[in-house]
């Protein structure tokens, strides 16, 4: 049974943040990091003080993470960028909320001592013999530590300290992936074998003027070495932990959403009566009854959690190739129920999220292909335009005019003429994009208009089916990826003008590296080049023969965005690489690890985990179809209390046994009006979730055994 960890969060907006310019004002955006690796920055909104993102994100974790944390950072075109303050959320945290955080936080300050990284390998043993007790303690190597020094790196060193003994390792320079080898022991007083205390292993960057920076630290209980003698193996760094001080929301306040979702997910037999029930839904829907499996999971999936629920169900029917089936079935229920043409598809219905998540599954490359030459016109024009009179910037306007500022009406009748211009290009370009248009959305949007046209035939609702498509076309579709660009990758805000490489360089390279080829993909840590976002694709040709190709992306969100794709299409290649160097050879050795061999084997594990979540991704319907039974096993009561409990029924006896008393009476005349609508779907579905369930319970028990008979059996 595989192990599944998405983290879901959304960065709203910012609230009374400190000004950091000479202008009064801030220049705010977000760096979202993972156990201290950055996975994603927001767009700067400039000059405010009260920002607004509305940026979210995936990630899928399958080895799991400790903490989450939020930088607020102050962009600046001349030096480095301000910090401004962090929040940070242990694992623990996220995870005990079921629902998720959504809340504002406080930011607090950047210490340094807790902006720790890393790990280290090393190994404890007790010694005692008749002449001396010892504390022996290998420091064998470190990897990933955080960068001290302006040259982006550390000269790192350990320290092992028990009570009032200690010892240290040697420097490394300019490294932060140092190979020490050393062999540092700690002679120890009888009586102090009794004591509780803790063996603590310190990493310091050395400086030759002022104090040494912390790099982290591993704390061991002495009582475990009484325990086990001999400990040893890779530990993850950890900071002083100084008490956090709450600024009391002088650095500002973040609202943030955030979600974790852990999940054990079975092998796909087990899942399968669901999809086939879930399929029995749309494959005919005139012998479909009114209450079945889809309309059941609707009145069990919460507003909250039904855009997560329809975007589930699109990649589940896009798998199984009834997609189209599945919102005509939706669809049409929507439009039978609904009386006034006026409020058709008004409401956040499954039908209305599932139709938005599909456009999106099937339609962003074909909306690219439409609105970004236009977008990016708009971008690099940078026109005046404003129509309201309390907002209109009369001194702005003397930028585009020789005569001198413009009057008000002058305003207003070139932000007309320049809106005009603009709309005219996104409306002609929409209109002559039939042929660009995805063949299986203007199939959907064929049956929408057929359903439409027969519940509102009359002379007076001529344009209705007009209206719906549009609705989900212009108004849901095109009009919010307008209204932000960004949230639709048609822009992106953070590119680097210095930056050589294009998205579009990028993209030819990688087209021509054999997939199978592929054994690693990795971040380039930022000394080995003195470049930022550089990525390095490791390839074995058929010799054997290890080659790397290095390529610099424009930016953070570029660069996870190709470590993710390509991931996910190479993970399952047969030569995939434990390790790699994050540093690159040059000058007879790795800037990482300052190992001569170029051959040597890597200094830093490789990462497997698929970093971000986008609708390119792969189906997985076993993940999807998991999704689906948490919300129904979550509503269960609620379907049993509506279809099985049966008025004047004897509730002592179990639903099972009601339901075959009643659908089967066994020779007995059956009560038909108790029988009530979809009770066979619900007895049905509700078996499922328990068979889903007792799965579930099963394979947890056996893990717990394997799990103990590993401890016992070492």
């Amino acid at each position: 049974m595989a192990k599944n960890t998405s983290l879901y969060f959304r960065i709203v907006e910012g609230r009374n943040l400190p000004a950091k310019d000479v202008s009064g004002t801030s220049d705010p955006y977000c760096i979202v990091k993972v156990d201290n690796e950055v996975v994603a920055r927001t767009a700067t909104v400039w000059k405010n003080l009260n920002p607004f993102w509305g940026e979210e994100y995936t990630l899928h974790l399958p080895m799991g993470f400790h903490s989450l944390s939020f930088h607020v950072m102050d962009e600046d075109t001349i030096g480095h960028d301000d910090v401004i303050g962090k929040i940070a959320l242990s694992k623990d945290a996220i995870g005990s909320q079921a629902k998720g955080l959504d809340c504002w936080l406080n930011l607090t300050r950047v210490d340094p001592d807790e902006e720790v990284q890393g790990e280290i390998y090393l190994s404890l043993e007790l010694l005692k013999d008749t002449e001396k007790i010892s504390l022996r303690c290998q420091v064998t190597e470190a990897r990933d530590l955080a960068p001290r020094d302006i040259s982006g790196t550390s000269d790192p060193f350990a320290r092992v300290i028990f009570n009032n003994h200690s010892a240290e390792t040697s420097i490394i320079k300019k490294t932060r992936f140092p190979h020490w080898g050393e062999t540092l022991e700690l002679e120890l007083d009888p009586e102090e074998l009794s004591e509780e205390g803790t063996v603590i292993l310190e990493v310091w960057d050395w400086d030759m003027v002022g104090k040494n920076d912390f790099l982290g630290k591993v704390e061991i209980p002495f009582a475990c070495l009484h325990k086990t003698p001999l400990l040893q193996g890779w530990f993850r760094l950890l900071p002083l932990r100084n008490n956090e001080v709450d600024a009391g929301g002088k650095l500002g306040a973040l609202r943030l959403k955030v979600r974790l979702v852990e999940d054990r997910i079975l092998p796909s037999v087990y899942y399968q009566p669901l999809i086939d029930i879930l399929v029995e839904s749309v494959i005919s829907p005139t012998e479909v009854e009114d209450s079945s499996a889809l309309t059941m999971l609707e009145e069990v999936t919460t507003v909250e959690s039904r855009q997560d629920v329809a975007m589930t169900l699109v990649k589940i029917y896009l798998g199984q190739g009834l997609v189209v089936p599945f919102l005509d079935y939706l669809n049409t229920r929507e439009v039978n129920h609904t009386t006034d043409p006026n409020t058709l598809f008004r409401s956040n219905s499954l039908a209305s999220k599932a139709m938005e998540q599909f456009m999106k599954a099937v339609g962003m490359l074909y909306l690219h292909d439409v609105l970004k030459p236009i977008i990016n016109r708009i971008f690099d024009e940078k026109k005046y335009i404003e129509l309201d009179p309390c907002k209109i910037d009369l001194n702005r306007t003397r930028r585009i005019s020789f005569k001198g500022a413009m009057s008000e009406a002058e305003v207003r009748d070139s932000s007309v003429e320049m809106l005009q211009s603009y709309l005219t290009s996104i409306i002609e370009s929409i209109v002559g994009s039939v042929d660009q248009c995805p063949p299986v959305m203007r199939v959907a949007f064929k049956q929408l208009h057929k359903r439409v046209e027969e519940q509102f035939s009359e002379p007076e609702n001529e344009d209705v089916k007009y209206l719906a498509i549009s609705g989900f076309f212009f108004l849901r579709f095109f009009a919010p990826a307008i209204l932000t660009p960004k949230l639709f990758q048609l822009r992106d805000q953070h590119a680097d003008t210095r930056t050589s490489r294009t998205l579009l360089l990028l993209a030819k390279v990688c087209s021509s590296i054999p997939i199978q080829c592929v054994c690693a993909v990795e971040r380039v840590d930022e000394n080995a080049f003195q470049q930022q976002n550089v990525m390095q694709i490791i390839t074995q040709d058929n010799d054997g023969q290890t080659h790397i190709m290095y390529i610099q992306c424009k930016n953070v969100n570029e660069l996870n965005q190709w470590l993710s794709a390509i991931r996910k299409i190479s993970i399952y290649n047969e030569r995939m690489l434990p390790s790699f160097h994050p540093g690159a050879h040059r000058s007879g050795k790795w800037t990482c690890c300052l190992q001569a061999d170029r051959a040597v084997t890597g200094c830093s594990r490789t990462h497997s985990a698929v970093t971000l979540g986008d609708w390119s991704d792969p189906l997985d319907p076993d993940v999807e179809t998991q999704t689906i039974y948490k919300q129904l096993l979550q509503g269960r009561d609620k379907l049993r209390k509506k279809y099985l409990e049966i008025p004047g029924a004897d509730q002592t006896a179990s639903h099972k046994e009601q339901i075959n008393s009643d659908v089967h009476p066994d020779g007995a005349e059956c009560n038909a009006q108790l029988i009530k609508p979809g009770q066979s779907v619900a007895a049905r579905l509700l078996a499922v979730i328990e068979d889903l369930e007792q799965a579930h319970a099963t394979f947890q028990y056996r893990e717990k055994e394997d799990a103990t008979s590993v401890i016992l059996n070492p």
